[in-house]
């Protein structure tokens, strides 16, 4: 691996973290098996870009595309609570729905953001180049929603949701509705992919409505992958290997796609397959820790 690759798979996985902080709320936190993010993150990419272009400020932008996927998460959880529809077909009626949206939000597949005046041109620092400003911008955002999350998860509310996920019986015997907390979880995840997608845009330039394709498995598995490495007792700690997760998933997929075996070399074309690899290897790798540690004993 060079050097450009590797600060590219930094990169990468910084820009992607606050999708996987989105990712960990309704896998690990609400027990919430939710595919609208293939649909929320270019929802905000497409509502931050358009925005932008009739001539918004960049940052105000980025509220309305995170309101914009809260509200994707709101539709998601009221199919799921309200009419009893089960909560993966619930997140896909919403994810294909929201194609539909995304094409009409943008008015074309695909929107250039040349020329106009983003985030990153107004935080741009002299002598700071493009390669290293927005990974450190997106260090800073992705660290401070940590911080949001850790304090909001310890509060009523939030330790509320952490027993939605846990045990929803108990918490509704102690008179909180469970279906308003997956409403509050589920809304918050999605803006939270949302803002990152409107933050992507915004970096890479443009704005596309397949730019969402595969970021459910790209979260599940930096999660995954995180847990695996650094483990999570506590919340600080989950969201921490969430973070860290990110990072390394996109760093291992450089290291498989540069890598060659025998006559085999692997192409982006398998992605999906390195993406599966991982998945199944992080999976495996408790039950094989613990397996071996229940021998030596």
């Amino acid at each position: 691996m060079t050097f450009y690759s590797f600060m590219g798979s930094l990169e990468q996985g910084l820009v992607f973290a606050l999708m996987v902080l989105g990712v960990y709320l309704t896998f690990r936190v609400l027990d919430f098996p939710d595919l609208t993010v293939d649909g929320s993150l270019p929802l905000g990419a497409a509502v931050s870009a358009t925005l932008i272009i009739q001539g918004m400020d960049p940052f105000l932008s980025m509220f309305f595309a995170m309101m914009a996927g809260a509200l994707a998460g709101c539709a998601t959880a009221l199919l799921s609570t309200r009419l009893h529809i089960m909560s993966l077909l619930a997140s896909i009626i919403t994810m294909t729905a929201l194609y539909s949206i995304n094409l009409r939000i943008m008015g074309r597949p695909n929107l250039p953001l040349l020329g106009q005046v983003t985030i990153f041109d107004v935080l741009a620092l002299e002598g700071v180049p493009r390669h290293l400003l927005i990974p450190l911008v997106f260090l800073v955002i992705a660290g401070v929603w940590k911080l949001i999350l850790d304090w909001f998860l310890h509060t009523q509310a939030g330790m509320a949701l952490r027993a939605t996920g846990d045990n929803p019986q108990m918490i509704r015997a102690q008179g909180v509705s469970t279906d308003s907390m997956i409403l509050l979880g589920v809304s918050l995840s999605n803006g939270l992919v949302a803002l990152a997608g409107g933050l992507v845009a915004q970096s890479q330039g443009f704005a596309d409505v397949g730019m969402g394709i595969g970021t459910i498995v790209a979260g599940l598995a930096s999660v995954i992958l995180g847990e695996s490495l650094l483990g999570g007792r506590t919340v600080g700690r989950q969201t921490l290997s969430a973070l860290c997760g990110s990072i390394v998933y996109r760093l291992a997929i450089t290291l498989a796609l540069s890598a060659q075996f025998g006559m085999l070399r692997l192409t982006p074309s398998d992605l999906n397959l390195i993406t599966a690899v991982l998945v199944v290897v992080c999976l495996t790798v408790p039950l094989v820790r613990d397996r071996w540690r229940a021998r030596s004993r």
